[in-house]
């Protein structure tokens, strides 16, 4: 029988080990493969994380930090009044009449520019002759820079502007308003007119996302029977829902934050009065203007801080199935 075992030689007796040293012994491929994807993320990440803290946390840093003083911007800030600015803050009617200013804006934009802008996209989805035009109509006034809208706008609805002489050369001379100076009438003006100016990247958003609802479908609810309008209601809509509650999140964001066009429109006597006041201009005009710098960072936190906690809240409870359905997760 011959012996199966190789450490035997041919007198029986056992054969020493291969000389020579053992081959080092190489890490595992896993190992060095997730070695290497966090070195790329914080290569990648790096660059944008130290931007993001001399920019954005370093000088939220710098606004608490002044608005617990009496700081006129003249030299280092020595009366310290603690949380007195915030305090100051809510006890001023012009702060709470820019605050409800807000709601009506953020309020309004989701409730005017969202249907509006979901009606015009599904129209603009067809297949039609010049379809490409009217998409680029509809994104014009979202392209114009802000102090031009603002410009425009002011010109057109002054009390000798355009809008009203128009509504003068047609005898209907009773429609004629004080559009911007009417304490109970401005900020429904400047609401029409944030309208026309950023429902047009509602519209392209939109149709950004039915551009990826998949044609099979409505195809598959025309053979069943469905019409277009039902189609659109149980097909186009539901698959279209991440994209609308993004559009929300910035709509929300940006209309507790706006300034721009508010700030050219209005004109100062009424915005002083807090008819058209937000926030942002209300900051400006006691902070920079007023030379209240203390009191005017005192503002832009309870700014950031309001624009933050609905953030918060408006993904925890509504983008939150989205970013969870957008994570893939390795299977184990």
């Amino acid at each position: 029988m011959t012996s199966t075992n190789p450490t035997l030689d041919l007198a029986g007796g056992a054969s020493a080990p291969p000389a020579g040293p053992r081959p080092a012994r190489r890490p595992s491929s896993r190992a060095a493969e997730t070695r290497r994807k966090w070195y790329e993320i914080i290569g990648l990440t790096t660059p944008a994380v130290i931007v993001y803290v001399m920019f954005v946390l370093v000088p939220m840093g710098f606004a608490f930090y002044y608005s617990l003083f009496r700081w006129r911007g003249v030299g280092p800030p020595t009366d310290f009044v603690g949380f007195d600015n915030y305090v100051l803050a809510f006890q001023d009617p012009i702060f709470i009449d820019a605050l409800r200013n807000n709601g009506i804006i953020v309020f309004g934009s989701l409730l005017i520019q969202g249907p509006i802008a979901l009606g015009v996209a599904l129209l603009l989805n067809r297949n039609f002759r010049g379809r490409t035009v009217f998409r680029l109509l509809a994104f014009v006034p979202y392209v114009l820079a802000e102090v031009t809208v603002g410009i425009m706008w002011k010109l057109l609805l002054s009390d000798a502007g355009t809008v009203n002489a128009f509504l003068q050369s047609l005898g209907m001379g009773g429609l004629v308003q004080a559009w911007l100076a009417d304490l109970d009438l401005v900020i429904w003006t400047l609401l029409f007119i944030l309208t026309w100016k950023y429902v047009g990247f509602a519209i392209i958003l939109l149709l950004a996302g039915l551009s990826n609802v998949p044609q099979e479908l409505n195809e598959a609810a025309a053979i069943d029977g469905a019409s277009w309008w039902q189609t659109q209601r149980h097909v186009t809509l539901p698959l279209l829902g991440p994209t609308i509650r993004i559009w929300m999140f910035l709509s929300m964001i940006g209309s507790l934050q706006v300034f721009d066009v508010i700030w050219v429109t209005s004109v100062p006597a009424v915005r002083s009065l807090g008819a058209s006041a937000t926030m942002a201009t209300y900051m400006v005009d006691n902070g920079f203007f007023a030379r209240l710098w203390g009191y005017g960072n005192a503002v832009a936190v309870i700014l950031f801080a309001i624009s933050f906690v609905a953030a918060v809240l408006f993904q925890r409870f509504l983008l939150r199935r989205d970013i969870e359905g957008a994570i893939t997760r390795k299977a184990n």
